[in-house]
């Protein structure tokens, strides 16, 4: 997503210049988000593609970039074909975490493939195992369960992104998925796992048993910056970019979920892993590129779909943080402010719409702020 938005922004200034996509999937640029939402609710594929192809891009898929020569402006991939550049933009992404064990019979669902198989899976099985609590783990579990999926949702937290969401919602959620049909094992790890004749043996740390038909993890995923090492780019937590997203050599750009960058509204270093970001950060990027320079002082937002459950998400959602929760009906909807240090870090708008621009705003104000000052702060629906 951030490759094709750095070609829509080159081609809104650049209409002419020759622009090269190297991008290891086989499919062209897609929207990531319906993989799991709305394709599990029946949208049609041809919906999730992004249009590439009609922008006078040459896109080389199912191809590795392997290094770059920053000093002759060059990039070879793993064919030992070689690509010539004027400017670079490294929107490498990330590479799930994945388990010491189980292979390639465990789904790291990450790409359109990881969909198509899983969809195919639940077209011939009814027994799921989702290995994640967090982002991924609590989409696809609702995902499959909405789709009649018998599900297993193991974790080792308390409670569902019991990391990013106070602990009383989090332990809710726990309680709203159980009566969704979805089985919760908290606390626990998975120690290892067989996999014969169709079915998983899931081994967990207490010494239970869990059986599947198919194993799903969603466990994170960790920038890739093995490229951006090999032309010697400053890397920390991702590839370090200053504000027009120019790396530590000033005609290579990174951005995307593997690009780290200060954010003038939290007054630090940030990397984000999601749509908004994506798509802001790719666009920015091209423009930059094409001579537009510009810093980037976009705060990105982020939503999810949880059965009938919905939320956007701005600044930093930490359940570390102090935090103040403004129901206007409990766990129904309101919003839930994130402070550290008498600044509102982190804005969690809970079945509320339309506040994310004031949401950012408030992000970005001094305060100092103390929880009751924010009761009916930002208005519900």
């Amino acid at each position: 997503m951030t490759g094709d938005s750095a070609v829509k922004g080159i081609r809104e200034i650049d209409k002419d210049g020759s622009i090269g996509v190297i991008s290891s999937d086989t499919h062209p640029p897609y929207n990531r988000p319906p993989l799991t939402k709305d394709l599990w609710k029946g949208k049609p594929e041809e919906k999730i593609w992004r249009g590439t192809d009609k922008l006078n891009a040459d896109l080389f898929l199912d191809t590795n970039a392997e290094s770059i020569d920053a000093d002759h402006k060059r990039v070879k991939d793993s064919k030992g074909e070689e690509y010539k550049f004027d400017k670079l933009l490294l929107a490498t992404g990330g590479t799930p975490t994945k388990l010491p064990f189980g292979g390639d019979n465990i789904i790291y669902f990450r790409t359109f493939d990881d969909y198509r198989h899983l969809r195919d899976l639940s077209k011939q099985h009814n027994s799921f195992a989702v290995i994640g609590g967090g982002f991924i783990g609590s989409e696809i579990a609702a995902a499959l369960a909405m789709n009649g999926k018998k599900v297993k949702m193991i974790f080792p937290d308390e409670g569902i992104c019991s990391r990013i969401f106070p602990s009383d919602i989090s332990s809710h959620l726990n309680e709203y998925y159980e009566n969704k049909g979805v089985e919760i094992l908290k606390k626990e790890t998975v120690e290892n796992a067989d996999f014969k004749n169709g079915k998983a043996e899931l081994t967990l740390k207490s010494g239970k048993g869990v059986d599947a038909n198919a194993v799903v993890a969603g466990i994170g995923i960790k920038p890739n910056t093995t490229l951006a090492a090999s032309a010697n780019l400053k890397i920390d937590n991702g590839i370090t970019v200053d504000e027009y997203l120019r790396t530590n050599i000033p005609y290579i750009y990174a951005a995307g979920d593997a690009a780290n960058f200060f954010n003038p509204a939290l007054g630090e270093r940030i990397r984000v892993e999601h749509e908004d970001n994506a798509n802001k950060m790719g666009r920015h990027a091209g423009e930059v590129m094409a001579g537009d320079e510009k810093p980037y002082n976009h705060l990105p937002f982020f939503y999810s779909d949880l059965f009938e459950l919905g939320y956007e998400a701005v600044g930093e959602l930490d359940s570390r943080y102090e935090t103040f929760i403004d129901w206007k009906e409990p766990y129904q909807e309101g919003v839930i402010y994130y402070l550290r240090d008498g600044r509102v870090k982190g804005v969690l708008l809970w079945n509320v719409w339309k506040q994310v621009n004031a949401a950012r705003e408030l992000i970005a104000e001094k305060g100092p702020f103390k929880p009751e000052d924010l009761r009916g702060r930002l208005p519900k629906n």
